[in-house]
């Protein structure tokens, strides 16, 4: 068992940059509260990290697709005595197709993911952090976020909202001993293509091109750990965003519509 007595609470705690995230805070001792919607993979990870790293590990099965759950997530660790050191908000999803065509309850669902739970889980524990005056957070943005995204047009909206609320919390907590580091991956390989029904995109079709989510994941650490406002994970996705900087908002749509158009288009 950890001597450490921090908890790390990670949402989408089980695959992709979630679960390397999770392996990241286990290797440095701390304990982990995980949290995905499956009881039965959240209890095999959650074996994994007890027997590689000897922490202490607490799953909690919720569907943060909607916003109840996630008051709930708050209330069962407040109820079970747990001080969140650091809360890394990445659980996250997107919906691909053009807005006209994509479901709205899809959408709504999304935007209560990607926006909302991450509102009510940051809510709850940014006031316990400000009440003892330390914490950290890292929430998951996306380079999306500084882009229009044609064929992701909520996704992209949505990850555009992260970025900018973590920059303002982070300027509201900037006198305090509390961080907020907000992370920018690319596209990364990881189930989120599948799950969006993207798998067709020009931008996933090239494999070669993904990144690796392992490395996205200490990215995010470091920065986290850092104290960093924010990280554009990979080489390729900051020369990405640098030029993105100076192209017109119209110019950079219209050069996402083509990456993300389907590839029979």
């Amino acid at each position: 068992m950890s001597n450490n007595q921090n908890y790390a609470l990670i949402t989408g705690a089980t695959s992709g940059i979630g679960f390397e995230l999770a392996k990241l805070f286990a290797k440095d001792n701390y304990n982990l509260v995980i949290v995905a919607r499956s009881q039965g993979e959240l209890e095999s990870k959650a074996e994994e990290f007890r027997s590689q790293y000897g922490v202490e590990v607490i799953t909690i099965a919720k569907d943060l697709f909607k916003r109840e759950e996630a008051f709930a997530l708050c209330q069962e660790v407040t109820a079970k005595g747990i001080q969140v050191d650091v809360l890394v908000n990445n659980a996250g999803q997107g919906a691909y197709g053009l807005f006209q065509d994509n479901d709205i309850e899809k959408e709504l669902g999304i935007t209560d993911l990607n926006i909302a739970s991450l509102l009510i889980i940051t809510k709850h524990f940014v006031k316990e952090m400000t009440a003892r005056n330390s914490g950290k957070i890292l929430n998951l943005a996306s380079i999306a976020s500084e882009v229009p995204g044609p064929w992701q047009a909520v996704y992209h909206a949505t990850k555009a909202f992260v970025l900018s609320f973590s920059e303002a919390l982070r300027s509201e907590l900037k006198d305090t001993e509390i961080t907020v580091t907000a992370l920018q991956p690319g596209a990364t390989d990881t189930d989120f293509f599948n799950k969006a029904g993207m798998t067709d995109s020009k931008a996933v079709q090239d494999k070669d091109s993904l990144s690796n989510p392992a490395d996205v994941a200490r990215d995010g650490y470091e920065a986290l750990m850092a104290g960093k406002d924010k990280v554009v994970s990979g080489f390729k996705n900051k020369v990405q965003i640098a030029l993105g900087n100076i192209t017109p908002d119209t110019m950079l749509a219209d050069q996402m519509n083509k990456q993300q158009e389907p590839v029979d288009k």
